[in-house]
């Protein structure tokens, strides 16, 4: 079983993007629109304040009827943040986003961030070795 440390070593972009508390939200949807990635960690220098993503653009700005050209991230990141440490499995990743329903997970080692794996990051970890055990269940069976 892959572990969450093991994912992101291999992933090809290992810069972790965030934003601070204090940065507005459309500056932070530029981000995302940016790299190409759904949540951003909120950071207070070091220090892992909460997490912003496109749900929560979509249900507490959007449908507040609010301008993002105006409205810190503070306003509206989950200040309550789930997150794991490297040491999980790939598997235990994917019960604990189903279990919660969730998209994103910081992977905190103590008290430092050290990267962010997406439901997407875990689902082709776990195809990935689905389909090499396929194979070489396949392979045996041939001989």
């Amino acid at each position: 079983m892959k572990t969450i440390a093991r994912l992101l070593h291999q992933k090809p972009h290992q810069r972790i993007i965030s934003t601070t508390p204090d940065e507005t939200v459309f500056d932070a949807l530029a981000k995302l629109a940016e790299f190409e990635i759904g949540a951003l960690p909120v950071m207070e220098g070091e220090r892992l304040v909460g997490i912003f993503s496109e749900r929560d653009y979509a249900r507490k700005v959007i449908l507040h009827g609010k301008s993002s050209r105006e409205i810190p991230v503070r306003e509206i990141m989950t200040s309550r943040v789930i997150y794991i440490p490297p040491s999980l499995t790939v598997e235990e990743g994917l019960a604990l986003m189903t279990d919660k329903r969730i998209r994103h997970l910081p992977v905190m080692e103590g008290e430092r961030l050290i990267g962010l794996v997406s439901i997407g990051d875990l689902v082709k970890a776990k195809i990935s070795e689905q389909e090499f055990i396929i194979d070489q269940l396949e392979r045996y069976i041939t001989r």
